[in-house]
């Protein structure tokens, strides 16, 4: 939460740096409170997704070799794409037993382990999306998931969202103090909470051993991002 409030042009005002003071201006009019919300839609510059490999054996040492043999080729995958390693990060290595459930004799069946390991991906050019899910299938991947659209840096558009917000909240204050009978209104307090970038969410997608005839299509739409401004006016006569 980001608080602004108008100071007092006094020397008790005055703080030393390790001790800031908060001052504000006492109103001596009636207040006007509002909390405005305000998005800006801007077009994504980055996309995270995620690849994993999952493989079975007979026993947990197999498993996770032959895991890591399918995975190790999927990452030089990734890095062949040109892919930087600060973007490459692995999120999850899991390793437990399967089990079938045998209804005629009512018990539980040992099957082998299963092994799975998946990365995380930040990818900075949108416009590769389609070739690069499709080139992480044909290493080994088996499962994907995303992609996931961001703004890498909104801070443009968290600037006109606050601008926006700000322009918002004095129209209206300004229509309630006409029509409580005042001319004039003057800023006492302003506050501020951020939201994030809202990225578009996709589904998991299920990898499968066909050849992909043609790059996977995919369209970024728009991302929002936004602020909710909170301000405090004092009616003016």
């Amino acid at each position: 939460m980001f608080r602004y409030a108008i100071p007092l042009l006094a020397a008790s005002a005055i703080a030393s740096p390790a001790m800031a003071a908060e001052v504000q201006l006492q109103a001596t009019g009636p207040v006007i409170e509002l909390t405005v919300n305000e998005t800006v839609k801007a077009d994504p510059d980055i996309v995270n997704m995620s690849a994993g490999v999952t493989t079975e054996a007979p026993t947990a040492v197999e498993a996770m070799q032959q895991n890591a043999k399918a995975m190790t080729a999927v990452i030089k995958k990734i890095k062949a794409l040109g892919i930087a390693e600060r973007d490459i990060q692995t999120s999850g290595i899991n390793l437990g037993a399967r089990y079938d459930y045998d209804q005629q004799n009512s018990k539980q069946v040992f099957r082998g382990y299963q092994a799975s390991n998946r990365v995380n991906i930040v990818l900075r050019d949108t416009k590769k999306i389609g070739q690069t899910l499709d080139a992480l299938v044909a290493s080994g991947a088996t499962d994907l998931n995303g992609p996931n659209w961001s703004l890498e840096n909104d801070q443009a558009a968290k600037a006109e969202a606050r601008r926006n917000a700000l322009n918002s909240a004095k129209a209206q204050a300004m229509e309630y103090a006409k029509w409580a009978g005042y001319p004039n209104i003057q800023l006492l307090e302003v506050s501020e909470s951020i939201s994030r970038s809202q990225p578009m969410m996709s589904d998991r997608i299920m990898a499968t051993a066909h050849a992909v005839a043609e790059s996977t299509p995919v369209q970024p739409g728009m991302v929002e991002t936004g602020v909710t401004v909170s301000v405090k006016y004092q009616m003016v006569k």
